[in-house]
């Protein structure tokens, strides 16, 4: 009994309908590139200081010092979320004396901003969050709505599967790539920051299960020796591309509003995809529907000029692996053996560190010194080669030290940042992208790495219990970033810090007086500063203080990323070597991972010595 890749072996590899697939495919994922990381565009926070209303009676002095300075970065800049108190200064305008000369401001009492903001449109016309004031009290809420994305994402990575199982790869692909499109249009009119947070949570919905159902039908489409191309090189430059438009396009759209606009046309324009894209001829064949399945083959056929036999395939003769009866498995099987649990564990930690890296260093583009739109074009860009370098790791390297090394890469030059001179801003971008370069390479390694270490009869559930862990690390990514970034508004919602710090150390045991790992953590990170809500208390930090503190928490997204991608790395070296190895079929065939001692099962004819190799060298997803 033949099964669907000796049925079609007539077609060809590489014929036109293949070729035509993998383009109009990788097409598709375009759109999924700038509408996720659009966010660091439609939230950008331009700078920003207390409006001081034009009513106010006030001198031109006065008005000109309203605004207490701070230190950021070794200048002094206006204060973002404080003024000096408006009635105050009227009555020293009243009495005719000056600011500085006649009175101490350091001595005047401050006040939040109750007149509202004023905002620099100098890079951008309007964002979201100069439409409903998201900063200084409220800053925690862009953050927020880039995580409510990632949960729709999370969500959407759950059902997306089954329904491409239930109604076919192709129908799921283009409604949820419509869902995608027609939420992102209908933010364009949101008329508060709920409502946009709300359809920003459904477009990641969209996006993830039109990402998963164009995976899922070019591998079953394609031929294998082509699938692993599609895989690491089809869809991730694709994607890569959507994501170097997305500057061009914020580039020459200002206003957040027409930019949301102008960004949904691609995606409108997939809808002619339609004509081309076939349904998966294998999920047909599951579904009992041989006749349409027959029809499709023979269209690739003649695409690709060749003469179809007369008869391709009976109903009854061809191997329809859902109908067999196979021993039912659950997620706890993740666990059964210490072998599995430890590969399990390991793989989390794996998804998770690699998730926080990859979008934490993507969404801290605006926080870069230079021109924003550069630096995104430039995080974008070094996608490209990151991909290609893990397509050639994947065919020559072994997997276990070619994840290791990317991540090695990724850490160390992240914990260089911190040492390079203020005044080499472009070293520290350099530095940046690099990270960004060999967090990307693992985060494409580690799909093929993670299916060849789990068995085929708990593979599936063994990858999505990974990719859960990688939506979870990009569901805490944005307030790594906001680590970075609250000292510039000197606004800090501690409790947000302690479930970042939280999760990722949840082993009290490797807490000690300093910090987590060791790791020293100043006493600012865990008290308010600036907390502006009239209910808590303020606190006014000194000069020298402010630059200290600035200067550490602009580093600390970087240190802590770095310093969990190293570790990770080396977590890495001791999984399993799945190259040149036979795909495990049961748990008992499993990879071990070195160090562990094992008791033989019954049902497992030899347990390999620790460091000892199989023999056999079957086909692996490697070219």
């Amino acid at each position: 009994m033949r099964d669907y890749d000796e049925v079609t072996a007539f077609l060809g590899e590489w014929g036109t309908f293949q070729r035509i697939i993998f383009f109009l495919l990788s097409a598709s994922i375009i759109p999924n590139g700038f509408n996720g990381m659009s966010i660091v565009f439609l939230a950008g926070t331009p700078e920003h200081h207390c409006r001081v209303p034009d009513s106010a009676n006030l001198s031109s002095a006065w008005r000109n010092h309203s605004i207490p300075l701070r230190l950021q970065d070794g200048h002094l800049v206006p204060h973002s979320c404080r003024r000096y108190r408006l009635a105050a200064m009227a009555n020293f305008s009243a009495l005719g004396l000056e600011p500085v000369r006649d009175v101490d401001l350091e001595q005047l009492e401050q006040e939040s901003c109750l007149d509202g903001w004023e905002f620099s449109q100098d890079v951008y016309l309007s964002t979201i969050v100069t439409e409903w004031n998201l900063v200084c009290n409220d800053d925690w809420k862009a953050p927020f709505s880039i995580s409510l994305f990632f949960v729709g994402v999370l969500v959407g990575s759950f059902i997306s599967g089954q329904l491409s199982d239930r109604f076919g790869r192709k129908n799921v692909l283009f409604v949820t790539m419509a869902m995608q499109t027609g939420f992102s249009f209908l933010q364009v009119f949101s008329k508060n920051f709920e409502m946009f947070s709300v359809l920003f949570f459904l477009v990641g919905m969209g996006q993830i299960s039109n990402y998963v159902a164009a995976f899922v039908l070019g591998t079953e489409i394609l031929g294998k020796s082509v699938r692993i191309i599609f895989s690491t090189l089809g869809v991730c430059i694709f994607y890569a591309i959507g994501y170097m438009l997305l500057p061009l396009f914020a580039y020459f759209i200002r206003d957040w509003r027409m930019l949301l606009l102008a960004l949904t046309v691609p995606g409108v324009l997939c809808a002619l995809l339609w004509w081309f894209i076939p349904e998966s001829p294998r999920w047909l064949i599951s579904q009992g529907r041989f006749k349409e399945a027959e029809v499709i083959i023979r269209r690739a056929a003649k695409m690709n000029g060749i003469v179809a036999p007369s008869t391709i395939f009976e109903p009854n003769e061809l191997e329809d692996l859902g109908s067999q009866e196979q021993q039912a498995h659950n997620i706890l099987d993740l666990l059964r053996t210490r072998n599995i649990c430890v590969i399990t564990v390991m793989s989390i930690i794996l998804w998770m560190t690699i998730s926080v890296g990859y979008f934490g260093l993507s969404l801290d583009t605006p926080n870069l010194h230079g021109d924003i739109y550069v630096n995104c074009f430039l995080s974008a860009v070094v996608e490209v080669p990151a991909y290609t370098l893990a397509w050639v790791l994947l065919r020559y390297l072994p997997r276990r030290y070619s994840v290791a090394t990317a991540l090695f890469l990724g850490g160390i030059v992240l914990l260089f940042v911190q040492l390079v001179p203020p005044d080499l801003y472009y070293l520290s971008t350099t530095l940046v992208m690099v990270g960004k370069f060999g967090i990307t390479s693992a985060f494409s390694m580690a799909y093929v790495y993670t299916a060849e270490l789990y068995p085929t009869v708990v593979r599936n559930m063994g990858v999505g219990v990974s990719s859960t862990a990688s939506r979870l690390g990009s569901i805490l990514s944005p307030y790594f970033i906001y680590l970075g970034v609250w000292s510039s508004s000197e606004t800090w919602h501690w409790e947000i810090g302690m479930v970042v710090v939280v999760a990722l150390c949840p082993f009290p045991a490797l807490w000690g007086p300093i910090g987590p790992l060791g790791m020293s953590v100043p006493t600012q990170v865990l008290r308010p500063v600036w907390v502006l809500d009239s209910s808590l208390a303020t606190q006014t930090v000194g000069h020298a203080e402010a630059e200290r503190t600035g200067a550490y928490d602009r580093f600390l997204p970087y240190i802590l990323m770095g310093s969990l991608t190293v570790l990770t790395a080396i977590l890495t070296l001791f999984l399993p070597e799945s190259s040149g190895t036979s795909l495990p079929d049961t748990i008992d065939q499993m990879l071990r991972v070195k160090g562990i001692k094992y008791q033989q099962t019954s049902n497992h004819t030899k347990i390999l010595k620790d460091g000892e190799e199989s023999p056999i060298v079957l086909k692996s997803t490697a070219l």
